[in-house]
């Protein structure tokens, strides 16, 4: 049977401190390497914003020792990049010499890294005049009702609209912004809901004071009602006599309970246009509702062909 010798105590000692001298030697040597930097473009002219994202990270060549270069890259920060003065290459396109922020930088290192070289020259900025616009909330309603019940009236947003702020190019895309998707189930009540603004693309670069809208909507119960209603015959010619099978049409209206009293005979006129007839050759007339109350929700009339007679 083999047998282990054990590794003696004062050697593993050994190794370790060992490894620690030789990891104290390398790290206090001085390395030159490159490290990438996030960036952030401060001190945009108020006038102006981005209408596309820069580039987000700049690359630098440094020098420092293991220690300072082991910590910078632990503990990563962010490099402001000045941008109030901006060359204009053309129309909203402009550019920054980064090189030209060379001392700025420095300054923005951690202590004992030294600045070597900037590898970006130029960065390019797509900027747009900021311009304000005023533009539509739009509800984004699913709604499911209670049998029997429905909407009364229209959907009501307040406010309906409100004014943004952003890159010229951008706003003249827009003339509505949705809200988000409010759902509503067996639904027989008045609702009233505070809706966030929903800014589906977080690219575009839009700035509003307010955001939230209110969505409301009346809902009340719906009954069928019907009516007998006469009907008039027009453009017909002189001399001759029209003989209809029946003088009246039968309407079948849905309306809210609460209307349901203020709906009559006098709340509908029908029509049958003689000519209509004529011209296409027909034995009938066509009953047309001519007006009825804003408050009907749906009509239809029966029946919705009416045989007739000439007499010369």
């Amino acid at each position: 049977m083999k047998t282990f010798k054990k590794i003696p105590k004062t050697f593993i000692g050994f190794l370790i401190a060992s490894f620690f001298i030789w990891l104290l030697i390398t790290f206090s040597k001085e390395y030159a390497t490159i490290i990438t930097y996030p960036v952030k473009y401060v001190h945009i002219q108020q006038d102006k914003l981005l209408q596309e994202a820069p580039i987000k990270h700049i690359d630098v060549a440094v020098k420092a020792t293991g220690f300072k270069l082991f910590r910078s890259k632990i503990k990563s920060r962010t490099i402001n990049l000045e941008s109030s003065i901006l060359q204009q290459k053309k129309d909203s396109k402009f550019y920054l010499l980064v090189k030209n922020q060379f001392t700025k930088i420095q300054k923005q290192l951690p202590s004992g890294i030294q600045l070597q070289e900037i590898l970006q020259d130029t960065i390019y900025l797509n900027l747009g005049l900021l311009k304000s616009k005023k533009v539509a909330l739009k509800p984004n309603l699913d709604i499911k009702y209670q049998i029997g019940y429905a909407l009364l009236g229209d959907i009501k947003v307040v406010p309906d609209s409100i004014v943004i702020s952003g890159p010229e190019d951008q706003l003249k895309k827009v003339s509505y912004l949705n809200l988000k998707k409010i759902k509503l189930n067996d639904l027989k009540e008045n609702f009233s809901r505070n809706v966030e603004i929903n800014n589906q693309n977080k690219d575009r670069n839009f700035k509003f004071n307010i955001k939230k809208a209110t969505v409301s909507g009346n809902v009340e119960r719906f009954t069928e009602g019907k009516l007998k209603i006469p009907f008039v015959t027009i453009n017909l010619p002189q001399g001759i006599d029209l003989i209809t099978l029946s003088e009246n049409v039968e309407i079948v209206f849905v309306v809210a309970l609460s209307n349901f009293s203020k709906v009559s005979e006098s709340s509908f006129l029908v029509e049958c246009d003689f000519e209509v007839s004529e011209k296409n050759n027909l034995t009938y007339l066509i009953p047309k509702i001519i007006s009825q109350p804003d408050f009907i929700k749906s009509v239809k009339i029966i029946p919705k062909e009416i045989d007739f007679l000439i007499q010369k």
